[in-house]
Formats: structure tokens, C-alpha cells, sequence
């Protein structure tokens, strides 16, 4: 009898491709600050590293993977957790007085990198398939009452 192979990980102390991806577009977002003021190409590097960037450096990896719809709901949650620290650090930098662009997009990128590094935060619900419990009834199933009532 032979033993189906363990599935590929990730060797310890080495980010995968997309960390490193997501960790690198926070500094390609720093070095965008040097273009010109008017250059159309200053904006979407950094618009889509605050968005984006530290949500999926914290969230990914994922030690057993995702199921194929919770890479969605990740992504989907990587959204507002990248713009609720870009709202902490542009506050922090408001309160001492010291708030310039690249002055906000340094330490977002720092904690990019760092959070890339390590493994992502648990998504339990995300890791295994989402079931309903038993008799548990959902809003879609139920019968109408004639004209559409309850």
C-alpha cells in the first residue's frame, strides 16, 4: 500500500513568491514617491500597496491552504485590514506631526516585508469547507405564503 505524497510547503525561513511580491510592492510603492508630482505613474503603485499590500502580507500564507472560495473572502478581507492600519499610521503621524507620503509609506512597507515573512493569520473558517449545522434553515428555503409574503 503506498502513501499518497504530503503536499508541497514552503521551506521554513524562505517567503514564498506571492510574499515576496506582496512585501516588494510596498518598497516599489515607496520609490514611486520619487517620480514627479504630476506623473500618472506615482498613483497606482501606491494606491494598490495601501489597499492592499499589508492585508495580503498578513493573511497569506496559509498553512493548509484555502478552499477555492475563501480566496475570495480573503482577498475581500485584506481590503480593510490594509486600510485600517494605513488609517493608524496616517493618525500616528498626524498626532506627532510628521506626516508626508513617504514618511507614511515607510513603516507600511517595513511591516509588509516583516508580516510577508511569516506565516499567515489562522482563517479557520477559511481552511476547512463551510457547513451548515444540521437543521440549520436558510432565509433562501423558506416557503413564501401566496403573494409573496411571510
Amino acid at each position: 500500500m503506498t502513501t499518497p505524497p504530503a503536499p508541497a510547503r514552503p521551506r521554513a525561513g524562505r517567503p514564498n513568491r506571492a510574499g515576496a511580491a506582496v512585501a516588494a510592492s510596498g518598497w516599489l510603492a515607496l520609490a514611486a514617491t520619487l517620480l514627479p508630482d504630476g506623473s500618472v505613474l506615482r498613483w497606482p503603485p501606491v494606491l494598490l500597496f495601501v489597499c492592499l499590500g499589508p492585508g495580503l502580507a498578513l493573511l497569506h500564507p496559509q498553512p493548509r491552504g484555502l478552499r477555492p472560495g475563501a480566496r475570495l473572502e480573503s482577498f475581500a478581507l485584506a481590503a480593510p485590514l490594509s486600510l485600517a492600519l494605513a488609517a493608524l499610521t496616517a493618525t500616528f503621524l498626524f498626532l506627532i506631526g510628521g506626516f508626508s507620503v513617504p514618511a507614511f509609506l515607510l513603516p507600511l512597507a517595513a511591516f509588509t516585508t516583516v508580516a510577508a515573512l511569516l506565516p499567515g493569520l489562522p482563517l479557520p473558517a477559511a481552511t476547512r469547507g463551510a457547513v451548515e449545522p444540521e437543521g440549520a434553515e436558510s432565509f433562501l428555503s423558506r416557503e413564501r405564503a401566496p403573494g409573496g409574503g411571510r
